[in-house]
């Protein structure tokens, strides 16, 4: 939906981008698997991944980009294995303390910058990067989709928020009886406000490295993107 239920794509800065504080980190994150969980984050990558999964065999890999504390890893391992899939899960993240909270979930953490990752070009099957391209500026954006493409072998899953005053009145009004911390509302708040809609999506994808993704609005006010490195 576009229109005037659809803001001007803002910037701004997350209160948790700037925090130092490992409580807070962990709290919000706990406060994001929350919203994940609830709200369609999680249900969106699971759209995307599981025909993935489904037409597997045996072990296959995932890189987590951005993991936070590991809550969508944790769960994709249990759809994979519903499919019979055995899934090897990495989480990285650039917060030494939320890769040491990721530690105590499945997924094996590495602490790293998102736009210079540590790995070799096609080092796993599947790569994923839930609500982490609306924290970058288009420039920065561009680098880690390239990234993100040079590292898979098999698929590339983009989720993140799609922009809408629905989206933000409605997460502002149901924050305060889920027990939302502060920096929690506004950091949400904001982060709808600096997501896309699915065309800029696919653009910039398309930019980035040369491909025309699969885009889709998902429940929720979430989008999805997603793309082989062949494609």
């Amino acid at each position: 939906m576009s229109g005037w239920l659809t803001p001007a794509r803002r910037r701004g800065v997350e209160f948790l981008d700037l925090s130092d504080d490992p409580e807070l980190q962990r709290r919000s994150h706990r406060d994001i698997a929350l919203a994940n969980n609830l709200f369609g984050g999680t249900r969106a990558v699971f759209a995307e991944l599981a025909p993935l999964l489904a037409g597997s065999r045996g072990e296959a890999t995932l890189l987590d980009v951005g993991t936070g504390t590991g809550d969508i890893p944790e769960r994709l391992v249990r759809l994979a294995e519903r499919s019979g899939v055995t899934l090897r899960v990495f989480g990285l993240d650039g917060r030494i303390e939320l890769v040491r909270a990721t530690r105590e979930g499945p997924a094996e953490a590495i602490c790293g910058d998102a736009l210079s990752l540590p790995f070799q070009s096609g080092a796993f099957d599947f790569v994923l990067a839930s609500q982490v391209m609306h924290h970058f500026a288009k420039d920065d954006g561009i680098r880690l989709l390239r990234e993100l493409h040079r590292v898979a072998k098999r698929r590339v899953i983009i989720a993140d928020l799609r922009r809408s005053w629905v989206a933000v009145a409605g997460l502002w009004l149901i924050s305060f009886p889920l027990g939302f911390h502060p920096v929690s509302r506004h950091d949400g708040v904001l982060s709808i406000l600096r997501g896309f809609d699915g065309p800029e999506l696919g653009a910039m994808i398309h930019e980035a490295v040369g491909v025309v993704p699969r885009v889709r609005h998902r429940f929720g006010w979430r989008v999805t993107a997603s793309w082989g490195p062949n494609s």
